[in-house]
C-alpha cells in the first residue's frame, strides 16, 4: 500500500509518468486476509488479460494526447513487458498452478507482494482496477476479477486472432474450479448466479451430438418363436423381442381386450407371431416324454427270452396251490383267509434249462384291474377251473381279459382228485364262452391236474413250453431296460419297493429309472426268493430299491440317462395328475353346473384308506366306488401305502372320516392320538369283511321309507264346547279303531283341511287308550278348534322301514 501511495504522489507532483521498473514485488492477484489469534489466509485470484498490441505511432499519438512524450527506450520496455505478461498468462493457463480460495475478516483485504514479473502498464491498470471484495463468510468469488477485466476494454489491433474464444465454463478450468459449481448451503444463500455444472455441459454436448447424427434405420429381424400350449402376453413379446403394447394392439384389432399378464392359447399366439413376421414352432408340455421308450429293435439284435405266464381263474379254484406245487413252495399258507389278495411274480426253472415267469393274480371280484393288468403283460394265460365247481363268474372274466389282450389260453382243470369232479362238464361249459379245447376239436390246449396230489404238473410245464416255442418269444437284452410295474409297497425298513417285470433290455444296479410319477437310482435288486441280483434281463421279475416314492401298479418303467431328465418327466406327470384330480382340465359347462347342484343332495361317507400294497388300494377303491347309489356314495379322502401314522389320524379327525387299515397296523403314537381325537381305526385283513361293513355303513345313511297306515275313521255327530278345554267333537267310530295320541286327519267335503295330533280321547267322561268300531267317543285336537258336525276324522299311524343297499 505504501508503494501505491508513492507512485501517486510522484505522478501528481510532476504530472509526467515515471519509468517503472519491472522488478517489483507487488502482485495484485493475491490477497492476504488476517484473522484473530494470529491466523491468516491468502486468496489467489486468476485474471485473464486480453492481448493488446499497439503501433508506435498510435502509442505516440495517445501519449501526446496526454501531454507525455515517450522515448524509444520506454516504448521498447513497454512492448517487452506486454510480451512477458502474455507468456506468463499462457504458462499459468497451461499449468493451472494458480487457484482460488476464500477467506475474510472485518471486511478488509490486503495485497501481498509476489515474485512474478509484470510490466509497468499492468501495474497501473491493476491500481486503477477495483480490488476483489469479500463476500459472506469470507468466501472469494471470481466475479469481481471478471468485472475488473471488463473495465479494461481497449482498442484491439487487426492482428488479434479472429478465432472465437473458448467457453469459460468448459476449457482452461481446473478441477477445483469446476467442482465449485456444486450447490452447498453457502452457495444456496449467496445471491451470485451459479455456473453450469460439468454434468450439464456433458448433457448439452450429447444432445448436440445426437442432433447432428442421423439415426440408422434398424432392419426387422425374423425369429423362430417356440410357443407352448399356453403363454402370457409378456412372455410372448419377450420371445419375439417386440413391445408388449404392439401385441395388445393386435389383440384389440381381433376384438380381444387383454392385459400384459393374461394367458393366451397357442393358436392366438401363433397368429400374432406370424402377423409380426416371425416363424412359429409349436411345442407341447408332453414333449418331455418324447423318445422315452426308445426305438424298435432290429431283428439281428433279438434273442430268445423266457415266457411270461399269468395264472387266472375264479376264487378258491386252486391257482396259488397249483403255483406252490410247481415251485415246491407254500405261499398259500401265509395268505389271510386262504385267498390271494396281491398280485405276485415268480420265476421257475425247468428241467430243460429254461425258466418260466409266473404271475399269480387274485380271483376275487374286487381285483378285476389286477387281472386285467396281468393279462396285458403276459405271453400265455393259464385259466384254472375247478373240476367240481365248473365255470364261474371270474372264470368268464378271465376268458374275456385274455381275448381282449389277444394272448393264447391254456385251460388247467384242477381238483380232479376230489369227489364229484367232472372234467367233461368243464369242457362243455367252456363251449358256451367260445373256448373249444383240443379234445373237442378246438385249438386250445387243456391239461387235467391236481395241485394237492401233484398230478400231471410236468405235462402242464411241457404244454407251456410248447406254446412259448410256437410264439417264438424274443427280446433285445443289449439296450436300456424298460418294462411294467407289477406291484409296489412301502416297507418300513427298505422304503418304497416296486416289483417290476423287465420286458426289454437289462436293468443294472445304479441305473436311473422312471416309474410313472416316481423315480430313483437303483440301489439293490432282488428276485422272488429274496436273493440279491446284480442285473435283470428280459422276462425277469425283480424287486427294486431306491425309489423316491411308491409308483402305481401297472405303470411303465424306463431307464433314463440323467437325474435331471427323470425329474423333468416325473414333475410333468405329477402336475398332470394333480390338474386332473382338481378338475382344472375340465371346463365348466352348464351341464356340469347342473350336475354339481344335483350332487349336493348326495350323502357321503368319508373314509381314509391305508393298505400294504398299491394293488390292494386299487382293488379296494374300485370296490368302494361301486357301492354307492343315487343317494349315498363313499368319498375316499386319502389312500396311500404304509402303516397308519399321526398325520393320517389328524387328517381323519379334521375331515370326520373313518380310517380303514388293510393289512397294516397303527404305530403306538398313532394309537394314542386316535384315542385322544376320537378317531375310529377299522382294521381288516380280508377284503370281504371290509366291503361288507362299509356297505352296512352306507345303508345306515339312507333315509328310511315312511308308510302311512289308516287304522280307523270316525264321523263327527255333534260339537261341544267345554271351558278350559275348547271344542270337543262327539264322534261315532265307523270303521277300525281310534287310538289315543295318534295322528289325525280332519276331512271336510272330501278335502283334508287339517292334520295333527289327537289331544284327548274320552268315553263317558273317562280317558281311554282306544275306541272300537260302532262306539261313541269324544275327540279333541291339539291346537285346533275348527270342527263342524259332519266332518270325518281319520286316524292313522306312521311306519318307518329301514333301507339297505
Amino acid at each position: 500500500m505504501a508503494e501505491k501511495k508513492e507512485l501517486v504522489e510522484k505522478r501528481g507532483a510532476t504530472g509526467v509518468k515515471k519509468t517503472l521498473s519491472l522488478k517489483t514485488s507487488v502482485n495484485p492477484t493475491q490477497i492476504r486476509s488476517n484473522f484473530s489469534a494470529g491466523r491468516a489466509n491468502t486468496v489467489v485470484v486468476e485474471t485473464k488479460r486480453k492481448r493488446v498490441i499497439r503501433n508506435s505511432e498510435k502509442a505516440t499519438s495517445s501519449d501526446k494526447t496526454e501531454g507525455v512524450v515517450l522515448t524509444n527506450k520506454e516504448i521498447n520496455a513497454r512492448n517487452q513487458a506486454i510480451l512477458d505478461s502474455k507468456n506468463s498468462n499462457l504458462d499459468v493457463a497451461k499449468k493451472g498452478k494458480e487457484r482460488i480460495t476464500a477467506t475474510a475478516e472485518d471486511g478488509k483485504s490486503q495485497i501481498k507482494t509476489s515474485d512474478n514479473i509484470i510490466g509497468d502498464q499492468d501495474i497501473l491498470d491493476n491500481i486503477n482496477a477495483p480490488l476483489p471484495q469479500e463476500t459472506d463468510g469470507g468466501r472469494k468469488n471470481k466475479k469481481n476479477a471478471e468485472v475488473s477485466e471488463e473495465q479494461k476494454q481497449g482498442p484491439q489491433d487487426e492482428e488479434v486472432e479472429d478465432t472465437k474464444t473458448p467457453n469459460k465454463f468448459t476449457r482452461f478450468r481446473s478441477q477445483e474450479e469446476r467442482r465449485q459449481t456444486k450447490i452447498t448451503v453457502t452457495t444456496a444463500l449467496d445471491d451470485t448466479p451459479r455456473q453450469r455444472s460439468l454434468a450439464s455441459i456433458r448433457r448439452r454436448r450429447e444432445r448436440e451430438r445426437r442432433q447432428h447424427t442421423t439415426p440408422m434405420p434398424t432392419q426387422k429381424i425374423s425369429r423362430e418363436i417356440i410357443i407352448p400350449e399356453a403363454i402370457t402376453i409378456q412372455e410372448l413379446a419377450n420371445r419375439m423381442a417386440e413391445r408388449a403394447v404392439d401385441v395388445i394392439k393386435l389383440l384389440m384389432k381381433q376384438g380381444q381386450m387383454n392385459k400384459i399378464t393374461d394367458i393366451i392359447d397357442a393358436d392366438t399366439a401363433q397368429l400374432i407371431a406370424e402377423e409380426l413376421g416371425h416363424s412359429v414352432k409349436r411345442v407341447s408340455e408332453a414333449d418331455v416324454e418324447v423318445g422315452l421308450e426308445g426305438t424298435d429293435d432290429k431283428d439281428e439284435d433279438l434273442h430268445t427270452r423266457s415266457p411270461v405266464v399269468t395264472i387266472m381263474g375264479h376264487v378258491d379254484h386252486g391257482k396259488t396251490s397249483l403255483l406252490d406245487a410247481l415251485r415246491k413252495s407254500s405261499v398259500v399258507s401265509g395268505e389271510a383267509g386262504g385267498i390271494t389278495q396281491h398280485i405276485g411274480a415268480y420265476q421257475l426253472s425247468t428241467s430243460k434249462n429254461t425258466s418260466i415267469t409266473f404271475i399269480d393274480t387274485p380271483g376275487h371280484a374286487a381285483f378285476t384291474s389286477m387281472r386285467s393288468r396281468g393279462a396285458k403283460v403276459t405271453d400265455i394265460v393259464v385259466i384254472v377251473v375247478a373240476a367240481n365247481d365248473g365255470v364261474m363268474p371270474q372264470t368268464i372274466e378271465a376268458i374275456n381279459h385274455s381275448k381282449e389282450a389277444n394272448v393264447p389260453v391254456i385251460v388247467a382243470i384242477n381238483k380232479i382228485d376230489l369227489d364229484g369232479a367232472d372234467p367233461n362238464r368243464v369242457r362243455n361249459e367252456l363251449l358256451s364262452h367260445e373256448v373249444i379245447v383240443e379234445s373237442l376239436g378246438g385249438d386250445i390246449l387243456e391239461v387235467e391236474v391236481s395241485a394237492t396230489k401233484q398230478t400231471n404238473l410236468d405235462q402242464l410245464i411241457d404244454t407251456i413250453i410248447l406254446q412259448s416255442e410256437v410264439l417264438d418269444l424274443k427280446a433285445n437284452p443289449n439296450r436300456i431296460a424298460d418294462g411294467v410295474v407289477i406291484e409296489s409297497s412301502l416297507d418300513k425298513g427298505k422304503g418304497p419297493v416296486a416289483t417290476v417285470l423287465v420286458q426289454r433290455g437289462t436293468l443294472n444296479i445304479g441305473d436311473i429309472v422312471v416309474l410313472g410319477s416316481a423315480w430313483g437310482k437303483v440301489r439293490a435288486l432282488s428276485n422272488d426268493l429274496g436273493i440279491s441280483m446284480q442285473k435283470a434281463g428280459p422276462s425277469d421279475p425283480i424287486e427294486i430299491l431306491g425309489l423316491n416314492g411308491v409308483p402305481e401298479a401297472g405303470d411303465k418303467f424306463t431307464v433314463v440317462n440323467s437325474e435331471a431328465r427323470a425329474r423333468e418327466i416325473t414333475e410333468y406327470r405329477q402336475r398332470k395328475t394333480k390338474n386332473y384330480a382338481t378338475g382344472l382340465t375340465n371346463k365348466l359347462t352348464l351341464e356340469n353346473m347342473m350336475g354339481q347342484i344335483k350332487d349336493k343332495s348326495l350323502k357321503e361317507l368319508p373314509v381314509l384308506l391305508k393298505a400294504d400294497m398299491q394293488g390292494s388300494i386299487e382293488a379296494i377303491s374300485s370296490a368302494l366306488n361301486e357301492l354307492g347309489s343315487d343317494e349315498v356314495i363313499v368319498r375316499i379322502i386319502h389312500a396311500a401305502v404304509g402303516a397308519v401314522s399321526e398325520t393320517d389320524i389328524a387328517l381323519a379327525s379334521a375331515s370326520n372320516a373313518i380310517l380303514l387299515a388293510f393289512n397294516v397296523r397303527p404305530n403306538p403314537n398313532a394309537k394314542l392320538q386316535a384315542q385322544t381325537d376320537g378317531v375310529e381305526i377299522r382294521q381288516y385283513s380280508i377284503i370281504y369283511n371290509l366291503i361288507d361293513e362299509i356297505k352296512l355303513a352306507l345303508s345306515g345313511l339312507l333315509d328310511p321309507t315312511i308308510n302311512e297306515k289308516v287304522i280307523g275313521n270316525a264321523e263327527v255327530k255333534e260339537v261341544f264346547y267345554i271351558s278350559k278345554v275348547g271344542k270337543v267333537a262327539g264322534c261315532m267310530v265307523t270303521d277300525g279303531i281310534v287310538k289315543n295320541k295318534e295322528n289325525l286327519r280332519l276331512i271336510r267335503d272330501s278335502i283334508v283341511i287339517h292334520e295333527g295330533k289327537l289331544s284327548s280321547l274320552k268315553r263317558f267322561q273317562e280317558e281311554v287308550k282306544e275306541v272300537q268300531v260302532s262306539q261313541e267317543c269324544g275327540i279333541s285336537f291339539q291346537n285346533y278348534q275348527d270342527i263342524k258336525a259332519g266332518d270325518i276324522i281319520e286316524c292313522y299311524e306312521i311306519e318307518t322301514i329301514e333301507r339297505s343297499l
